[in-house]
């Protein structure tokens, strides 16, 4: 497996290159957002370990310009900053998980190996279209369609409709729409996807038929 690791810190690049190491991965550093974005334009990689806090370009920024230039490897946020707000900006703009310093290593391991294993599984599945109505997801290309026409998402709002259409038919929580899409394990009576929901809703056209339900006091569903 071949990681990218975002990391100014020597320290701490040092030591998670050399556990790294020992558990078999090859681990390429890169010490700034600049480095990193012409590594990820020459090179492939499995997984990408990115600090927040980087001199020049930062970890928001490269997660931004990494997802519009349509490269969906996995980001695994490593970071200092271990506030929910922060935790919910890095997933919005596009990172697949989050892990506040300090960590133990095995947590690491841990969702290193969740987080490729997912990867690999979305591209082994036979069928990669999901479809509810006039409305369809072709998750190889990451793009929603309506009517043939293409629909603009952000990399969240795709993660929740995506999220939704594969359970479709089936009511879905805020608390498992929270851990799936964001990433938090509880609901701290935070009203984030309630407000991702009607950036979708304002997105789509349901004129012609109602695609995601409200269920009352649960959560949401979208069904046929």
């Amino acid at each position: 497996m071949n990681i990218l690791l975002v990391e100014d810190d020597q320290r701490i690049s040092n030591f998670l290159i050399k556990g790294l190491s020992e558990a078999g991965y090859i681990t390429t550093l890169a010490d700034s957002g600049e480095k990193a974005r012409e590594l990820l334009h020459t090179y492939d990689f499995d997984i990408i370990l990115m600090d927040i806090m980087l001199p020049g370009l930062d970890g928001m920024q490269l997660t931004q310009i990494i997802r519009f230039k349509g490269n969906y490897t996995p980001i695994l946020v490593l970071s200092a900053l271990n506030s929910p707000d922060d935790k919910i900006k890095m997933l919005d703009m596009g990172a697949d998980d989050y892990l506040s310093k300090p960590f133990h290593f095995e947590e690491l391991i841990s969702r290193i190996k969740a987080l490729t294993r997912r990867n690999k599984l979305s591209y082994q599945k036979d069928d990669q279209l999901l479809s509810c109505g006039n409305i369809t997801i072709d998750t190889d290309l990451h793009k929603v369609t309506q009517n043939g026409k293409e629909i603009e998402f952000s990399p969240t709002e795709y993660k929740l409709f995506t999220f939704l259409m594969e359970n479709k038919n089936k009511v879905l929580s805020r608390t498992q729409i929270l851990h799936k899409v964001w990433g938090i394990d509880f609901d701290n009576t935070t009203n984030v996807v309630d407000v991702y929901i009607s950036y979708v809703r304002n997105k789509i056209d349901e004129t012609e038929h109602k695609i995601i339900h409200t269920v009352k006091g649960t959560g949401y569903l979208i069904k046929d």
